[in-house]
């Protein structure tokens, strides 16, 4: 143990401490726990009990362990009809949009494995999101889903952060940047890149040249679609000095009308005869201002959609990349528990799901002859 700090550590530091100590002797007791951390020998006992009654370790006399697999001191899952084999917290930015299929997922397969999982709706900001986790790990898991902000410098911090952690952690549609060099974060992801490549393809096929692209405005997922289109088109020999744009997120109908405007004078500018559009709803809003001011889908201009939530709903119905959320969810809780049983002896892994393309008479070229 290390000399006593100037200061005590409280609450959730405290714990992580502890957990920390544990990961690495695979026992502590309370006496040297208490020099450590600058508090009293009964406030390392109480942390003890805390992290043992959610089963994340195992009390013994005088000190601690790491969970044993004879402890049976676990905490209960309330949706099921035995003790739960482990807690896992699961925080997403959106309850709303996207994220309630891969939560479905993520859920389903926590129930059959008898997992408690417990979830907490964040926001795309990181400081909301390093909240919601710290509050799942004050509270005592053994484990955590979470979908972060990757990009920029909060990005690399929360993600910095969630790799120095002392429980596993998976993140779910999401990837660490390979400039980060993190080396104990897993994750499951949709193969963004390889979705927009799909569509470039698929309406290359169907016979056009100029493909342009409109994104959702700071999306975490637009970057990616962004890369893959770009590639797609060079691989093709195609020009990539076509029409993109960003759409989503606009509100007032006039500046959406007005946006949408731009974007149709800029395709008949550019010759382009097809676009890929995310997300899905304002898929459905252009082919709406578009059918308003007689601009013929497909014959005029081709529309491949991404997400594919209500993409089959438009007129006519708009083709769409289609990501396997819940099983990205599935996947994501599986990954966890099999990292939970084997421990730091197996290897990381990082999982990419191909989408699957939903072709509709969007994007179908009309023969004729």
């Amino acid at each position: 143990m290390t000399a006593r700090p100037p200061g005590p550590v409280f609450g959730i530091a405290r714990r992580e401490r502890i957990m920390e100590a544990l990961r690495r002797t695979g026992a502590v007791t309370v006496r040297d726990l208490a020099v450590e951390l600058g508090v009293t020998e009964i406030t390392i006992r109480r942390d003890i009990t805390a992290l043992a009654d959610r089963g994340l370790v195992t009390r013994v006399h005088g000190g601690a362990t790491l969970r044993s697999a004879l402890d049976t001191s676990i905490a209960r899952n309330p949706d099921a009809a035995g003790p739960a084999l482990y807690r896992i917290g699961m925080v997403v930015p959106s309850l709303s949009y996207y994220w309630p299929q891969i939560v479905n997922g993520t859920r389903a397969a926590a129930t059959a494995a008898r997992v408690q999982l417990v979830l907490r709706g964040a926001s795309y900001d990181p400081a909301d999101q390093r909240r919601q986790i710290a509050a799942l790990l004050e509270s005592g898991v053994h484990g955590l889903l979470v979908a972060p902000e990757v990009s920029g410098s909060a990005g690399l911090a929360i993600l910095t952060w969630l790799d120095a952690l002392s429980v596993p952690v998976v993140l779910v549609e999401r990837r660490a940047p390979h400039s980060a060099a993190l080396r104990r974060l897993e994750w499951v992801s949709t193969d963004h890149d390889f979705g927009a490549k799909m569509a470039v393809h698929h309406l290359y096929e169907q016979g056009h040249r100029r493909i342009g692209l409109a994104l959702a405005r700071d999306s975490p997922t637009a970057p990616q679609l962004r890369r893959g289109w770009e590639q797609a088109l060079l691989q093709l020999g195609l020009d990539t000095d076509v029409v993109t744009a960003t759409l989503l997120d606009i509100e007032e109908a006039t500046e959406r009308e007005a946006r949408f405007g731009e974007i149709v004078s800029t395709c008949r500018d550019t010759g382009t005869t097809a676009l890929i559009v995310h997300a899905d709803p304002q898929a459905i809003l252009f082919g709406n201002y578009c059918a308003d001011h007689g601009i013929d889908i497909p014959r005029d201009l081709a529309i491949v959609a991404y997400d594919d939530e209500v993409a089959e709903n438009g007129t006519p119905p708009i083709s769409a990349l289609r990501p396997a959320k819940e099983y990205v969810g599935r996947l994501a809780l599986e990954t966890m528990m099999t990292r939970l049983r084997e421990g730091s002896s197996r290897p990381i892994q990082r999982t990419v799901v191909l989408p699957e393309l939903e072709v509709r008479a969007s994007s179908i070229a009309q023969r004729t002859g």
